[in-house]
């Protein structure tokens, strides 16, 4: 980390720009070496200020509803490959003017909907269910038997419907290669006969590459050959996580410490159910900059929210030196899907958004305000 905390003026979301470099480079050097497409998924990462960076390096994205399609095509300058779960009438003439590929999450969305995509010449796939995950995390499981998500084995006949041009599979939650080499045989176990008729495959996301000890040359290596057994076959990948994993901080300050029952409770001017909601969701526990887990003799405090919910806390850190008033609080890798969560719920005050440039410089990209809350209402 480089940041300068002194020059960093107010709570914020602050990507580091050096080190979403790092991972754009790594992400790169994958799609050139194994001859596939990564796309930016942005439902794990869609802080746009920082498009014209990631453009360097790759030059798609997928959507996941309309307003993500939009975003792709006005901010990354391109059609999305979309995947809507279930497509409004209202909105499927807009969501084709921006995607160049839509998968479908079902066969009946497909009949629905297929001339439209054909008259626009947009690129049709289907989402199957390859019923085997190695996420443990039930809410993050897509692949479970009853999923809602893709069409299992026993919905296809011999033959692809006519029309569809991909497979898109979606089973990974920030895992390695080898759970993909994993999934990639129940995959293929279940329809590769279909694999073999289609023009593309889209393996999802989860594909934690930019992780420490991912094992990136094994990864090359199964993409390489799943593409060696069905003729060279278009892949692509379009992780989320791994784009801005490790890249940024959440920067906030403490308000208030409370005491009850002996409980000591730093009250932060963020919130975890607002601002970081994936860590009460999955749940995991943040890192804090200075802090370890309970240590007996140390400062010890439970990191409370400014929100009126209960839950709105995690459980205890110890520091080095007492909290007060005015001090900084640093919580580590909050950029990939944290953003894209946060909410304004209980109006309380949103963090800014803000770029550490590579020249070590601190800039602001967005502060929120009462409009911005208010907004939202009606």
């Amino acid at each position: 980390m480089s940041i300068d905390l002194n020059k960093i003026p107010e709570t914020c979301y602050i990507i580091e720009e050096e080190l979403l470099r790092r991972n754009l480079a790594l992400i790169k050097s994958v799609a050139e070496r194994a001859d596939v497409e990564i796309i930016l998924a942005f439902k794990g990462f869609a802080m746009w200020s920082t498009f014209p960076i990631v453009r360097e390096y790759i030059k798609g994205a997928t959507a996941s509803s309309l307003f993500e399609a939009r975003l792709c095509f006005e901010e990354m300058k391109t059609k999305a490959h979309s995947y809507v779960v279930a497509i409004a009438p209202n909105e499927i003439d807009e969501l084709l003017d921006y995607s160049s590929v839509l998968t479908f999450n079902s066969l009946s969305q497909f009949e629905l909907y297929k001339d439209k995509c054909k008259a626009k010449g947009v690129s049709m796939g289907v989402r199957v269910n390859p019923e085997y995950s190695e996420v443990t995390t039930e809410l993050y499981n897509p692949c479970s038997p009853n999923s809602r998500l893709g069409v299992t084995a026993e919905h296809f006949g011999d033959k692809l419907p006519e029309g569809i041009d991909g497979i898109h599979f979606h089973a990974l939650c920030e895992n390695d290669s080898y759970t993909l080499e994993k999934t990639l045989e129940a995959f293929e176990r279940k329809f590769g006969h279909l694999i073999k008729q289609a023009k593309w495959v889209n393996f999802g996301g989860g594909h934690l590459m930019t992780r420490k000890g991912y094992d990136v040359e094994h990864l090359i290596s199964v993409l390489k050959a799943f593409k060696s057994r069905y003729n060279h076959i278009h892949v692509i990948l379009e992780p989320g996580s791994a784009f801005a994993w490790q890249t940024g901080y959440l920067v906030s300050q403490v308000l208030d410490v409370v005491e009850s029952n002996g409980v000591k409770t730093a009250m932060l001017d963020i919130s975890f159910t607002a601002h970081m909601p994936d860590c009460l969701e999955m749940p995991y526990r943040p890192k804090i900059w200075g802090a370890t887990d309970p240590i007996k003799g140390k400062p010890t405090y439970r990191i409370g929210g400014t929100s009126c919910l209960s839950g709105d806390y995690m459980f205890e850190y110890s520091f080095e030196n007492e909290l007060k008033v005015g001090d900084r609080v640093v919580f580590d890798d909050m950029i990939h899907y944290t953003m894209v969560k946060s909410n304004m719920f209980n109006g309380v005050s949103h963090p800014s958004i803000a770029i550490w440039t590579k020249e070590n410089q601190f800039q602001l990209v967005r502060k929120f305000g009462y409009v911005d809350y208010k907004s939202r209402l009606s």
